[in-house]
């Protein structure tokens, strides 16, 4: 069974979050990027599935209902998704990632699954998890935890495998100033993923233990995987024994799109010609809610009222209409009217740009509707008084501020 930890919020989204929990943030022109971690577990053969929910949770259940009810109960599958219900106390929400697996062990108990794949629903790769499952039965683990090579000092935003030279976890650091190298390779880091994979009994009874520590906070992170390094055995399994690469991808692809910042860049990196991430594999889908919608159309073909497109990705529904764009991503629905220049900009669902629009550089939420004649991404100073700007210069643009606009 997978189980897909998609309670969090992502507060360094900023606005993007206000309605929506991270999980359900929009990717890539069609997906959400909790599609990324459910597609890895069904392509993986995995086809019972629970997902955890919690921060404003409807837009990630509506999208669950809609694009994942195909499991069927009677090829012994099943899709599951699992508010934060209080099922333990009437007064307990979810207090951290174990807490939101204990909560529901009487569910997980009733499927008796033999192993239990946890994941984080809020990053963006692929992954086959049978790999990491076969190497946890055969080296007898007691968990096994998925792990990225990264450079040592950019693993101090991450809790930190140390492991020997069998990748037998030693030691277990959250966000350490000064992060352990990898045996044989000191320049590098081995930085938790937030995957994790158990025998089903095991993890039972070590969430029962958990639950009855006063002082835990009831995070795998912080308390489980720590428990585990000083008690039993636990193993790290690398990332680049199993991720999923086509032909077209040199680099094992990972990202957090946790910021502003990186999850702009991420959908705009979508539109190199051969981008890092490689969505058009065929033999490894990106699974979705997919709508009923006409194609992209591009119309006015007149000198500065051009319905074009270069180097952009544009979903369907969309009408481009004497409209010009560079380096952008539209996802479904999207309008853009005549002598407006889109160049790196990230369009959400239903977006209409009115006429004479520039944007340059932006990240504009879902159904919001930009006035005519607004620049955006040629005056810093205006921009951020106006919008989110980030310190490198990407705005958020979302309807409440644009409704505050004197224009």
């Amino acid at each position: 069974m997978a189980y897909v930890l998609a309670g969090g919020r992502g507060s360094r989204l900023k606005e993007l979050t206000d309605i929506r929990a991270k999980p359900a943030v929009y990717f890539g022109g069609k997906t959400r990027i909790i599609d990324f971690a459910l597609s890895n577990a069904l392509n993986s053969g995995i086809r019972r599935i629970g997902v955890a929910s919690q921060y404003k949770a409807h837009s990630l259940i509506r999208h669950l209902q809609r694009g994942w009810n195909f499991f069927r109960q009677e090829r012994n599958e099943g899709f599951d998704i699992l508010p934060a219900s209080q099922r333990v106390s009437e007064t307990q929400w979810y207090e951290g990632t174990a807490d939101a697996v204990y909560q529901n062990t009487d569910i997980i108990e009733g499927y008796a699954p033999e192993y239990m794949v946890i994941l984080a629903g809020d990053h963006i790769y692929k992954m086959d998890y049978e790999l990491m499952l076969r190497q946890h039965v055969d080296s007898g683990a007691d968990v096994t935890v998925g792990c990225l090579e990264v450079p040592r000092m950019e693993a101090a935003a991450f809790g930190v495998m140390h492991v020997d030279e069998e990748d037998r976890i030693t030691d277990f650091v959250e966000k350490p100033a000064d992060p352990p190298g990898i045996p044989g390779d000191p320049d590098m880091a081995l930085a938790s993923m937030g995957i994790y994979v158990f025998h089903t009994k095991f993890l039972m009874d070590l969430l029962r233990r958990d639950a009855d520590d006063p002082n835990s906070s009831r995070d795998f992170g912080k308390d489980l995987i720590p428990y585990i390094v000083q008690n039993g055995k636990a193993v790290a399994h690398r990332f680049s024994q199993s991720c999923v690469r086509s032909s077209k991808e040199a680099e094992a692809y990972w990202r957090d799109v946790g910021t502003v910042d990186a999850y702009w860049e991420a959908n705009i990196d979508l539109t190199d010609v051969t981008p890092e991430l490689d969505l058009y594999d065929r033999d490894w889908p990106i699974w979705t809610y997919s709508e009923i919608t006409p194609p992209a159309k591009f119309v006015h073909d007149e000198e500065g009222r051009r319905g074009a497109a270069v180097s952009s990705l544009v979903a369907g529904d969309c009408i481009i209409s004497g409209a010009s764009l560079s380096r952008s991503l539209l996802f479904t629905g999207v309008r853009a009217n005549s002598f407006s220049q889109l160049h790196e900009a990230v369009l959400l669902p239903d977006t209409v740009i009115s006429r004479n629009v520039k944007l340059t550089k932006v990240v504009v939420d879902r159904g919001v509707v930009i006035p005519e004649g607004l620049v955006v991404g040629e005056d810093p100073e205006l921009d951020a008084k106006r919008f989110r700007r980030t310190d490198s210069g990407v705005c958020l643009i979302t309807q409440p501020m644009i409704n505050k606009l004197d224009l």
